[in-house]
């Protein structure tokens, strides 16, 4: 699985489409869609999505009641959608709105997934980017 790097700025359309930018789809016809932490969502490619399902599986036991709920939390939680042939996919209302999208859009690499921002949310998160940064250098061992 590759690890995905970058950020695009681009918007939502009138008939609530997105593209992923081609940097971070690769081959890929759709995704996973679900709602992420901090206001973004989380967008999988099938890999991924299937590692993150294997391992709940391999955690939470039919008999633990409440891995099961996290498990159902999960399930429910996401979304496959599929590209058109210009790779276009409609994003649905729940999900527009759980990240306060309205036009403009922040497509960012996240490693093990894709993130997508409203840019005002997206500007907030990262507006101290620069310290934040900073302090993930001084937390690995790596010379600049």
């Amino acid at each position: 699985m590759q690890y995905l790097i970058g950020e695009f700025n681009h918007q939502i359309d009138n008939k609530n489409r997105i593209r992923i930018p081609n940097k971070l789809a690769g081959d890929e016809k759709g995704f996973y869609f679900a709602p992420g932490l901090d206001g973004c969502l989380n967008v999988y490619y099938e890999e991924a999505f299937n590692a993150l399902t294997t391992q709940l599986r391999d955690k939470y036991k039919t008999s633990d009641v409440e891995g099961q709920k996290a498990i159902r939390t999960f399930a429910k939680n996401f979304e496959w959608i599929e590209g058109d042939a210009q790779g276009r996919m409609i994003l649905p209302a729940q999900l527009k709105e759980y990240a306060k999208i309205v036009k403009d859009i922040v497509t960012c690499g996240a490693g093990s997934h894709i993130e997508i921002w409203a840019k005002e949310v997206h500007d907030e998160y990262f507006k101290n980017e620069k310290e934040n940064l900073g302090a993930v250098y001084m937390n690995l061992d790596i010379c600049l």
